[in-house]
C-alpha cells in the first residue's frame, strides 16, 4: 500500500490540508474559507470551532480521494499569537484574537516597566509589540476576568487542534516562540515573564522540537475519517518556518522570498542572532522548524495586494479580456511591461508598513507621474516600490548581522517571471524558482514523515523532493539602475513623515 502524508496550513482566512506521496507530489488537496469577525475597532477574531469544522470539512474531502494511501502521519503548519481559552474538554470560552487584533497594544508600556524591552528581546527573541499572546491573554485576565479563571488552556491552533485529536496540547518551538513567552535560549517558557504576568505554565501547551512525534489520532477521530490505520501526529512549525522548510531554506544565507497578500522574506539563520539593530529594527529571531537552525521575518503588508489594488481600480479593460479569452487577468495586467527600470518610485504603504516601523500612519505614494507615463510603467513601478521596500529590510537584516545570498521563491509572485526578475535585479541576487507548490503543507508534511520514520538525515530528504526549477540571475545594468533608485528610495518614507504627516 502506498503512503501517504498529511500537512494542514491554518491560516487566517482559511485553512488547506494537502495529502502527499514519498515523492513530494499532491494525492489529493482540500481548502475552506472561514469568516473574520470585527465587532469593534481593533477586535479581529476567529470562532475556533468554525476552524476545526474546517480542517475536518478539508481531512475528509481529502480522504474521499484516497486511493489505498490512506495517511500515516500530519503536522500542522499554524498562524501565530492567535489564541483560544478554552476548558478541560477541549470546549472554547470565547473566539480567539488572532495577529492583528490590537487589544493587546496597551501592555506593551506594562512590559516596558516591569521588564524593559532590551531584556525582554534577549528572552524571547521578539522585538516587544502589542500582537504577542501574551497580551491577548492578559486583555482577558483584565476585562473578562470570568473567561481568565475558567481557562484551562490558553492554546494557539497547532495546540488546539492537537488537543481535538485527543492528546495533550503540545506546540513545536517556532510557533511557541510567537507567543513572547517562550525563552528562545533555553527552549522553555520563560518562568520570569510568566510569574510577571501571573500566567500559570501548566495552563499552556507543552512545548517540543518540530518533527517530533506527539502520539496518535484518537481512535473516534481516526475512524470517523475512515483511516484504516492509526496516524502519528508530530509537531509542525509557525507557518512561516513551515513555509521555508517546504521551500527547502534549510541552509544559512539561503531565504524564503513568499510573495501573497503580505510579502515575506525568511532567513534560514545559524545560530542566533539578539544584537541591538535587530531589536531596534524591529527584527525578530526565533527558531526554524529545522533542528540548530533559526529563522528571522522581514514583510511588508502591502505585497502583492498592490497588483489587486489596481486590478480592481484600473484593470478594466484587461478583466474583460480575461473573462473573453479565458485567461488569468494578472497575466494580461503583467504582459508587455517596459525592459528596462522605470522613472517611478513608488512606496508601498498603502497599509501599515510591516518591517522595520510597523507605522499604522504611513501611506502609499507614486512619485514622478507624467503625462506620457503609461499603465504598463505604472504596473511595472508598482513591482519595483515592493522590491525596493524589501531591499531595505534586505540591507536592514545585514547590517544587524544577518546574510542573504540567494532567495527562493514562493506563492503567488512566484508564477510571475517579469517580477521574479525584477526580484534579482533590485536585490542583485539570484531568486530561484521550484518544483513544488504549496510550500507550508509541504512542510508541515515532511514533518510528519521525520517523526513517523525517525529520519536522522532529514536535509538528504527535503533536498531530494525540494529541488530548484529555474534560476532568476540579476542583470548587471539593471542592478546598477535600481541601486541608483534605491539610493532615492530610501528619502522617500522619511520625507512623507516630514512633510505630510507628523507623529
Amino acid at each position: 500500500m502506498d503512503l501517504s502524508y498529511l500537512g494542514i496550513d491554518v491560516g487566517t482566512t482559511g485553512c488547506k490540508v494537502i495529502a502527499f506521496d514519498e515523492e513530494g507530489r499532491t494525492v489529493a488537496q482540500a481548502y475552506r474559507e472561514y469568516p473574520l469577525y470585527q465587532l469593534n475597532q481593533g477586535w479581529i477574531e476567529l470562532d475556533a470551532d468554525e476552524v476545526f469544522r474546517s480542517v475536518e470539512d478539508c481531512l475528509q474531502e481529502v480522504s474521499n480521494f484516497y486511493r489505498g494511501d490512506y495517511p500515516v502521519s500530519l503536522a500542522i503548519s499554524a498562524q501565530g499569537e492567535a489564541v483560544i481559552p478554552v476548558d478541560e474538554k477541549g470546549g472554547c470560552l470565547a473566539r480567539s484574537m488572532v495577529t492583528f487584533d490590537e487589544r493587546g497594544d496597551e501592555f506593551v508600556p506594562f512590559w516596558k516597566e516591569k521588564l524593559g524591552e532590551e531584556k525582554f528581546f534577549k528572552i524571547t527573541g521578539m522585538p516587544l509589540s502589542g500582537i504577542g499572546t501574551i497580551n491577548k491573554i492578559l486583555w482577558w485576565k483584565k476585562y473578562t476576568p470570568d473567561i481568565f479563571s475558567k481557562a484551562r488552556y490558553f492554546l494557539c491552533y497547532e495546540d488546539f487542534i492537537v488537543f481535538r485529536l485527543g492528546l495533550k496540547p503540545a506546540m513545536n518551538y517556532s510557533l511557541a516562540g510567537r507567543t513572547m513567552m517562550f525563552d528562545v535560549k533555553k527552549a522553555q517558557w520563560s518562568s520570569e515573564i510568566l510569574d510577571i504576568a501571573g500566567i500559570n505554565e501548566n495552563q499552556l501547551a507543552q512545548p517540543f522540537p518540530s518533527g517530533q512525534a506527539i502520539g496518535l489520532v484518537s481512535e473516534a477521530f481516526r475512524k470517523k475519517m475512515g483511516w484504516p490505520h492509526p496516524v502519528l501526529v508530530a509537531c509542525g512549525a509557525h507557518d512561516q518556518p513551515s513555509g521555508a522548510l517546504g521551500a527547502g531554506v534549510i541552509r544559512p544565507y539561503l531565504a524564503m522570498d513568499a510573495t501573497g497578500t503580505v510579502e515575506c522574506i525568511a532567513p534560514a539563520i545559524s545560530q542566533l542572532v539578539l544584537t541591538p539593530l535587530m531589536r531596534e529594527n524591529n527584527l525578530c529571531c526565533y527558531h526554524h522548524s529545522v533542528s540548530d537552525l533559526f529563522i528571522t521575518l522581514v514583510y511588508n503588508f502591502t505585497g502583492g495586494q498592490l497588483l489587486r489594488w489596481y486590478r480592481d481600480n484600473f484593470a478594466g479593460l484587461e478583466k474583460e479580456q480575461s473573462r473573453l479569452l479565458q485567461k488569468n487577468v494578472y497575466d494580461l495586467i503583467l504582459d508587455g511591461l517596459p525592459e528596462d527600470p522605470t522613472h517611478l518610485y513608488v512606496l508601498p504603504h498603502f497599509t501599515t508598513t510591516g518591517t522595520p516601523y510597523f507605522d499604522t500612519n504611513s501611506c502609499g505614494m507614486i512619485v514622478g507621474l507624467k503625462f506620457q507615463t503609461t499603465n504598463k510603467e505604472v504596473v511595472k513601478a508598482l513591482l519595483e516600490g515592493i522590491s525596493l521596500e524589501m531591499k531595505f529590510n534586505l540591507e536592514l537584516l545585514s547590517n544587524a548581522g544577518v546574510e542573504v545570498r540567494a532567495l527562493r521563491a514562493i506563492g503567488g509572485g512566484a508564477r510571475n517571471e517579469h517580477w521574479l526578475q525584477i526580484k534579482a535585479d533590485v536585490y542583485n541576487l539570484p531568486v530561484e524558482t521550484l518544483n513544488v507548490s504549496e510550500a507550508a503543507c509541504l512542510g508541515a508534511a515532511l514533518l510528519g514523515r521525520k517523526a513517523r520514520e525517525n529520519i536522522e538525515d532529514f536535509s538528504s530528504l527535503v533536498n531530494s523532493i525540494v529541488q530548484v526549477k529555474q534560476v532568476y540571475e540579476p542583470n548587471p545594468t539593471n542592478a546598477n539602475r535600481y541601486l541608483e533608485k534605491y539610493e532615492v528610495y530610501k528619502h522617500l518614507y522619511p520625507a512623507l513623515k516630514q512633510c505630510i504627516y507628523k507623529n
